[in-house]
Order: structure tokens, then sequence, then C-alpha cells
């Protein structure tokens, strides 16, 4: 029989892979871009973001876990699936339009996604809530890294996608 963590964890894996939907050229043209001189983190992300799938996936476990099969809990199933598309999106929106302010838009709306997805989880497991923490630390980081990375790199207030 299949568990509900195997179902929960390949879903989240596979959602995750979008994330690596990009072309060369994009990546490159995001590699040259200026950053911010506190950007002394940027190699860590990868496992940043790592953790923060882990626990996403291991609080919408504990979630179906409380009330399995459940309108609520599929409800509930939803939004963890909702956050975590607009998380993964971020790159291919960014890059291929090679728009940081899209970049901004789209992290500043994952992290009001998942302030809410923990808010509405926080009733049903305060633990699951708690495992949604790394994401609503990390989130407005990299949504101000982001705008950040926006303004150094602005020419006439539009971005320069010819870098």
């Amino acid at each position: 029989m299949i568990k509900s963590w195997m179902i929960i964890g390949a879903v989240t894996f596979v959602v995750a892979l979008g994330a690596n939907i990009l072309r060369p050229k994009d990546v490159k043209w995001f590699k040259r871009l200026r950053r911010p001189s506190w950007l002394t983190f940027e190699k860590l992300i990868p496992i940043i973001w790592t953790v923060v799938f882990i626990c996403g996936g291991w609080s919408a476990y504990i979630v179906w876990e409380k009330n399995p099969g459940t309108y609520q809990t599929w409800f509930l199933m939803g939004l963890y699936l909702l956050l975590e598309v607009v998380i993964v999106a971020y790159s291919p929106l960014t890059l291929w339009s090679r728009n940081l302010k899209i970049g901004t838009f789209v992290g500043g709306a994952g992290s009001a996604l998942g302030l809410i997805v923990t808010l509405i989880v926080l009733p049903v497991s305060a633990w699951a809530a708690v495992l949604l923490l790394p994401y609503l630390i990390w989130s407005p980081i990299g949504t101000y890294t982001t705008w950040v990375m926006y303004r150094l790199n602005a020419i006439d207030g539009d971005l320069n996608a010819n870098l």
C-alpha cells in the first residue's frame, strides 16, 4: 500500500522540478546581473530551498494525517499545492521574461500566500504551522533580494534585458 507521505513527497518533488525548466541563455542572463554586496549566501540558496520543500511536505503530511480524506483536508492540500506552484513559478517566470520586477511580484505573492496557508493550518496542527516557518522566513528575504537586484540593474526605471 502506498503511504500518504510517499504521495506527498512525490508530488512535492515533481512540482519542485518545475523550477528547473530554464533555458541556458536565461541562466546566463541571470548570472550576469549585479548583486547587492551583502548577498554572500547565494551558494546556500539550493540548500535553503531543499529545507523549505522538505518542511513544507512534512507539514502537508501532518495535516493530511490529522484528518485524511475530508473536504477540509483536500482543500488544505490544494493550498499547499498552490503555494508550491507559486514558489516554483518564480524562476521560470523571472528568467524567461528577464524581468526582476515580475520575480519580486511572484515572491511577494508567495510570501502572502505562505502566511495565509500557515494561519489556516495553525488550528489544525501547530507543528504543521511551525514547519512552514522556514518558508515564511526565507521568502521575504528572497523577495527583497530580487527587488534590490531589480534596482541595481534598472536603467531609467526599466531592467536592461541585454546585460
